[in-house]
């Protein structure tokens, strides 16, 4: 197994110190080549959710979309059948020390104020570790450990 660099959280690299614990990591990211916001780190989540609303406006099509027999419970404490599983190559960070990885997301008919979840099954592929108290996430590349903070902008893309 190789080694992996330390990681670290400093206290300079807080993000916004006037920040509370309470606020959610969200984040923006690039999904199947479209710059997405609203992107939420939930580590409690066993699955990757790409909200229905999302998935449209990236005008992907159903053709690829794979049909899974997979519910899901948690949203509003009601049972949610899924559209189906779609396999999306996601990027994280910027210039090079950007890192891209394929993800399988579960599509769902469900309102959000969300556009996309990330959970364990995407923190472990990107060996990410998150900090709530710097709002940031951070993942090892092949230069170094990013820093990918929580990111409050509006840039172009799905929002």
């Amino acid at each position: 197994m190789e080694d992996t660099p330390l990681i670290q959280f400093g206290r300079a690299e807080r993000s916004c110190p006037q920040a509370t614990h309470n606020g959610a990591l969200v984040i923006t990211a690039i999904l199947a080549n479209y710059e997405v916001e609203r992107i939420f780190i939930d580590s409690g989540s066993s699955a990757d959710i790409l909200f229905g609303e999302a998935y449209d406006q990236m005008q992907l099509g159903d053709v690829s979309l794979e049909k899974v027999n997979t519910s899901l419970y948690g949203f509003v404490g009601e049972l949610v059948h899924s559209r189906g599983m779609v396999s999306l190559s996601l990027t994280m960070g910027r210039g090079t020390t950007r890192k891209t990885c394929l993800l399988k997301f579960l599509v769902v008919d469900v309102p959000s104020t969300y556009n996309v979840i990330l959970g364990r099954p995407t923190l472990y592929t990107f060996q990410a570790v998150i900090s709530t108290y710097h709002i940031k996430i951070k993942f090892p590349t092949q230069r170094e450990w990013e820093k990918y903070k929580a990111i409050l902008s509006n840039p172009k893309g799905i929002t």
